[in-house]
Protein backbone atom coordinates (compact mmCIF):
# COMPACT_ATOMS: atom_id res chain seq x y z
CA UNK A 1 0.00 0.00 0.00
CA UNK A 2 1.31 3.73 -0.45
CA UNK A 3 0.70 6.22 1.82
CA UNK A 4 -1.12 9.18 0.24
CA UNK A 5 2.12 11.50 0.64
CA UNK A 6 3.58 9.00 -1.58
CA UNK A 7 0.19 8.38 -3.80
CA UNK A 8 0.19 12.03 -4.33
CA UNK A 9 4.21 12.49 -5.39
CA UNK A 10 4.29 9.80 -7.91
CA UNK A 11 0.72 11.24 -9.72
CA UNK A 12 1.97 14.79 -9.29
CA UNK A 13 -1.08 15.63 -7.47
CA UNK A 14 -1.91 17.33 -4.31
CA UNK A 15 -2.75 15.78 -1.14
CA UNK A 16 -6.31 18.31 -1.52
CA UNK A 17 -7.24 16.92 -4.56
CA UNK A 18 -7.22 13.57 -3.43
CA UNK A 19 -9.19 14.48 -0.70
CA UNK A 20 -11.73 15.97 -3.09
CA UNK A 21 -11.42 12.91 -5.98
CA UNK A 22 -12.77 10.87 -2.69
CA UNK A 23 -15.46 12.74 -1.57
CA UNK A 24 -16.61 12.92 -5.17
CA UNK A 25 -16.34 8.93 -5.46
CA UNK A 26 -14.08 9.40 -8.36
CA UNK A 27 -10.54 7.76 -6.90
CA UNK A 28 -11.60 6.17 -2.83
CA UNK A 29 -8.56 5.20 -1.62
CA UNK A 30 -8.22 1.23 -0.90
CA UNK A 31 -8.07 1.91 3.20
CA UNK A 32 -9.07 4.61 5.35
CA UNK A 33 -8.00 3.85 9.09
CA UNK A 34 -10.94 4.06 10.82
CA UNK A 35 -9.86 5.61 13.78
CA UNK A 36 -7.52 8.46 12.35
CA UNK A 37 -9.19 8.69 8.53
CA UNK A 38 -5.55 7.96 7.50
CA UNK A 39 -5.87 7.14 3.63
CA UNK A 40 -3.65 4.59 1.84
CA UNK A 41 -3.71 3.46 -2.03
CA UNK A 42 -3.18 1.13 -3.40
CA UNK A 43 -0.61 0.75 -6.45
CA UNK A 44 -2.82 -0.92 -9.21
CA UNK A 45 -4.70 2.47 -8.45
CA UNK A 46 -1.65 4.53 -10.22
CA UNK A 47 -3.79 3.62 -13.45
CA UNK A 48 -7.06 5.06 -12.87
CA UNK A 49 -5.21 8.38 -11.11
CA UNK A 50 -3.15 8.75 -14.29
CA UNK A 51 -6.27 8.69 -16.40
CA UNK A 52 -8.29 11.29 -14.45
CA UNK A 53 -5.52 13.64 -14.40
CA UNK A 54 -5.16 13.32 -18.39
CA UNK A 55 -8.92 13.90 -18.60
CA UNK A 56 -8.41 17.07 -16.27
CA UNK A 57 -6.10 18.57 -18.19
CA UNK A 58 -8.14 17.82 -21.41
CA UNK A 59 -10.42 19.99 -19.64
CA UNK A 60 -13.14 17.81 -18.54
CA UNK A 61 -15.31 18.10 -15.71
CA UNK A 62 -15.61 15.34 -12.12
CA UNK A 63 -18.73 14.07 -13.28
CA UNK A 64 -17.56 13.62 -16.93
CA UNK A 65 -14.63 12.09 -16.05
CA UNK A 66 -16.09 9.43 -13.90
CA UNK A 67 -18.49 8.98 -16.76
CA UNK A 68 -15.42 8.49 -19.00
CA UNK A 69 -13.89 6.23 -17.07
CA UNK A 70 -17.00 4.22 -15.79
CA UNK A 71 -16.91 3.87 -20.02
CA UNK A 72 -13.40 2.47 -20.49
CA UNK A 73 -11.21 4.90 -21.83
CA UNK A 74 -8.10 3.15 -22.93
CA UNK A 75 -4.59 3.93 -23.51
CA UNK A 76 -4.93 4.78 -26.93
CA UNK A 77 -8.15 6.68 -26.46
CA UNK A 78 -6.02 9.02 -23.53
CA UNK A 79 -3.10 9.01 -26.06
CA UNK A 80 -4.69 10.83 -29.39
CA UNK A 81 -7.33 12.86 -27.27
CA UNK A 82 -4.00 14.75 -25.39
CA UNK A 83 -2.24 14.74 -29.04
CA UNK A 84 -5.73 17.02 -29.48
CA UNK A 85 -4.89 18.78 -26.47
CA UNK A 86 -1.44 19.89 -27.20
CA UNK A 87 -2.34 21.09 -30.47
CA UNK A 88 -4.97 23.11 -29.10
CA UNK A 89 -2.51 24.81 -26.64
CA UNK A 90 0.29 25.01 -29.02
CA UNK A 91 -2.03 26.91 -31.05
CA UNK A 92 -2.98 28.73 -28.46
CA UNK A 93 0.48 29.46 -27.32
CA UNK A 94 1.27 30.59 -30.35
CA UNK A 95 -1.81 33.27 -31.29
CA UNK A 96 -1.10 34.47 -27.62
CA UNK A 97 2.37 34.87 -28.77
CA UNK A 98 1.92 36.64 -31.75
CA UNK A 99 -0.72 38.47 -30.14
CA UNK A 100 2.04 39.83 -27.83
CA UNK A 101 4.30 40.56 -30.99
CA UNK A 102 1.65 42.49 -32.28
CA UNK A 103 0.90 45.07 -28.80
CA UNK A 104 4.84 45.66 -28.97
CA UNK A 105 5.04 46.41 -32.79
CA UNK A 106 1.41 49.00 -31.95
CA UNK A 107 3.55 50.42 -28.69
CA UNK A 108 6.67 51.08 -31.04
CA UNK A 109 5.02 52.89 -33.66
CA UNK A 110 2.41 55.04 -31.08
CA UNK A 111 6.00 55.78 -29.37
CA UNK A 112 7.88 56.12 -32.79
CA UNK A 113 4.60 57.70 -34.74
CA UNK A 114 6.43 61.76 -35.21
CA UNK A 115 9.42 60.40 -36.03
CA UNK A 116 7.97 57.62 -38.38
CA UNK A 117 10.04 58.09 -41.89
CA UNK A 118 7.31 58.28 -45.06
CA UNK A 119 6.86 54.67 -47.40
CA UNK A 120 7.78 55.08 -50.60
CA UNK A 121 4.35 55.22 -52.55
CA UNK A 122 3.30 54.15 -56.22
CA UNK A 123 0.14 54.57 -57.58
CA UNK A 124 -1.49 52.27 -60.49
CA UNK A 125 -4.55 50.11 -60.72
CA UNK A 126 -4.31 46.55 -60.16
CA UNK A 127 -5.38 43.72 -62.74
CA UNK A 128 -8.44 41.48 -61.86
CA UNK A 129 -6.90 38.04 -61.36
CA UNK A 130 -8.28 33.98 -61.23
CA UNK A 131 -7.02 32.37 -58.51
CA UNK A 132 -6.31 28.85 -57.24
CA UNK A 133 -6.73 29.42 -53.92
CA UNK A 134 -7.81 28.58 -50.22
CA UNK A 135 -9.82 30.72 -48.14
CA UNK A 136 -10.48 31.08 -44.48
CA UNK A 137 -12.05 33.64 -41.60
CA UNK A 138 -10.08 34.55 -39.00
CA UNK A 139 -10.90 36.24 -35.96
CA UNK A 140 -8.33 38.77 -35.80
CA UNK A 141 -4.49 39.68 -37.28
CA UNK A 142 -2.37 37.87 -35.34
CA UNK A 143 -4.14 33.84 -36.36
CA UNK A 144 -2.95 35.04 -39.61
CA UNK A 145 0.72 34.17 -39.77
CA UNK A 146 -0.70 30.38 -39.11
CA UNK A 147 -2.77 30.39 -42.39
CA UNK A 148 -0.91 32.09 -45.13
CA UNK A 149 1.93 29.72 -45.38
CA UNK A 150 0.14 26.41 -45.03
CA UNK A 151 -2.59 28.13 -47.12
CA UNK A 152 0.41 28.40 -50.17
CA UNK A 153 1.26 24.52 -49.49
CA UNK A 154 -1.89 23.14 -49.63
CA UNK A 155 -2.35 25.31 -53.12
CA UNK A 156 0.80 24.25 -54.31
CA UNK A 157 0.24 20.48 -53.72
CA UNK A 158 -2.36 20.46 -55.90
CA UNK A 159 -1.32 22.76 -58.74
CA UNK A 160 2.60 22.86 -58.67
CA UNK A 161 2.86 20.28 -61.05
CA UNK A 162 1.59 22.42 -63.48
CA UNK A 163 4.30 24.66 -65.54
CA UNK A 164 4.28 27.92 -64.34
CA UNK A 165 1.38 27.87 -62.11
CA UNK A 166 3.35 29.32 -59.06
CA UNK A 167 4.32 31.84 -60.74
CA UNK A 168 1.67 34.68 -58.96
CA UNK A 169 1.63 34.02 -55.36
CA UNK A 170 -0.77 36.44 -53.96
CA UNK A 171 -2.90 36.90 -50.69
CA UNK A 172 -5.85 38.82 -50.30
CA UNK A 173 -7.58 40.67 -47.19
CA UNK A 174 -10.82 42.03 -46.24
CA UNK A 175 -12.95 42.49 -42.79
CA UNK A 176 -16.58 42.33 -41.94
CA UNK A 177 -18.46 41.53 -38.46
CA UNK A 178 -17.53 38.01 -38.93
CA UNK A 179 -13.45 38.49 -38.68
CA UNK A 180 -10.79 38.95 -41.20
CA UNK A 181 -11.84 36.83 -44.24
CA UNK A 182 -8.18 35.64 -46.16
CA UNK A 183 -7.68 34.64 -49.71
CA UNK A 184 -4.49 32.58 -50.62
CA UNK A 185 -3.53 31.24 -53.78
CA UNK A 186 -1.58 31.43 -56.90
CA UNK A 187 -2.87 33.13 -60.66
CA UNK A 188 -4.38 30.49 -61.95
CA UNK A 189 -5.95 30.34 -65.87
CA UNK A 190 -6.53 26.18 -65.70
CA UNK A 191 -9.30 24.16 -65.12
CA UNK A 192 -11.11 23.69 -61.36
CA UNK A 193 -9.50 20.69 -59.08
CA UNK A 194 -10.20 19.36 -56.28
CA UNK A 195 -8.90 20.56 -53.11
CA UNK A 196 -8.57 24.30 -54.50
CA UNK A 197 -11.28 27.12 -55.14
CA UNK A 198 -11.21 29.28 -57.99
CA UNK A 199 -11.60 32.83 -56.51
CA UNK A 200 -11.79 36.30 -58.95
CA UNK A 201 -10.32 39.11 -57.98
CA UNK A 202 -11.45 42.07 -59.95
CA UNK A 203 -9.77 45.19 -61.25
CA UNK A 204 -9.04 47.50 -59.28
CA UNK A 205 -8.64 51.48 -60.63
CA UNK A 206 -6.49 52.90 -58.38
CA UNK A 207 -4.52 51.58 -55.39
CA UNK A 208 -1.81 52.96 -53.50
CA UNK A 209 1.60 50.07 -53.30
CA UNK A 210 4.47 50.44 -51.64
CA UNK A 211 6.87 47.12 -50.75
CA UNK A 212 7.74 45.15 -47.66
CA UNK A 213 11.67 44.29 -47.58
CA UNK A 214 12.85 41.10 -45.06
CA UNK A 215 11.45 38.87 -42.60
CA UNK A 216 7.83 38.01 -42.95
CA UNK A 217 6.95 38.55 -39.20
CA UNK A 218 7.30 42.54 -39.51
CA UNK A 219 5.18 42.71 -42.27
CA UNK A 220 2.07 44.21 -40.24
CA UNK A 221 4.48 47.05 -39.88
CA UNK A 222 4.86 47.44 -43.11
CA UNK A 223 0.70 47.37 -43.82
CA UNK A 224 1.07 49.90 -41.12
CA UNK A 225 3.00 52.43 -42.84
CA UNK A 226 1.38 52.17 -45.65
CA UNK A 227 -2.04 52.95 -44.21
CA UNK A 228 -1.14 55.93 -42.58
CA UNK A 229 0.25 57.42 -45.86
CA UNK A 230 -3.40 56.60 -47.39
CA UNK A 231 -4.62 59.00 -44.77
CA UNK A 232 -1.34 61.58 -44.65
CA UNK A 233 -2.62 61.97 -48.71
CA UNK A 234 -6.43 62.48 -47.82
CA UNK A 235 -7.40 58.80 -49.30
CA UNK A 236 -9.21 56.26 -47.94
CA UNK A 237 -9.21 52.31 -48.11
CA UNK A 238 -11.44 50.69 -50.41
CA UNK A 239 -12.02 46.95 -50.66
CA UNK A 240 -9.57 44.16 -50.16
CA UNK A 241 -6.20 44.74 -49.65
CA UNK A 242 -3.53 42.51 -51.43
CA UNK A 243 -0.19 41.05 -51.11
CA UNK A 244 1.69 40.26 -54.05
CA UNK A 245 4.55 38.17 -53.17
CA UNK A 246 7.62 38.95 -55.73
CA UNK A 247 10.07 36.74 -54.02
CA UNK A 248 9.45 34.22 -50.87
CA UNK A 249 10.93 32.28 -48.11
CA UNK A 250 12.42 29.16 -50.39
CA UNK A 251 15.50 28.76 -49.46
CA UNK A 252 14.18 28.71 -45.33
CA UNK A 253 15.76 32.18 -44.47
CA UNK A 254 12.92 34.39 -42.86
CA UNK A 255 14.73 37.64 -43.98
CA UNK A 256 14.24 36.37 -48.43
CA UNK A 257 10.62 38.33 -48.82
CA UNK A 258 9.97 40.85 -51.33
CA UNK A 259 6.06 41.57 -50.91
CA UNK A 260 4.60 44.32 -52.77
CA UNK A 261 1.67 45.45 -50.49
CA UNK A 262 -1.44 46.97 -52.39
CA UNK A 263 -4.34 49.00 -50.88
CA UNK A 264 -7.51 50.15 -53.20
CA UNK A 265 -8.33 53.39 -52.06
CA UNK A 266 -10.84 56.35 -53.19
CA UNK A 267 -10.73 59.99 -52.83
CA UNK A 268 -11.60 61.71 -48.74
CA UNK A 269 -14.62 63.18 -48.86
Amino acid sequence: MLSIGAFAQVGQVTHRMLRHWDQAGLLVPAHVEPTTGYRSYDPEQLDRLHRIVALRQLGFGIDEISALLEDGVDVVQLARMLGRRRHELEREHRIASERLADVERRLHLIEEEHAMPTVEIVTKSLPALRLAARTAVVRDQPEVAGVVGPAFDAVAAVIGHIPGALETPVASYSLDERGLHVIVGYAYDGEPRDGVEIVSLPAVEKAFCSTHLGEISGIASSWQALHTEVVARGAEPAGPCRELYLRADESGRSDEFVVELQQPVTPAG
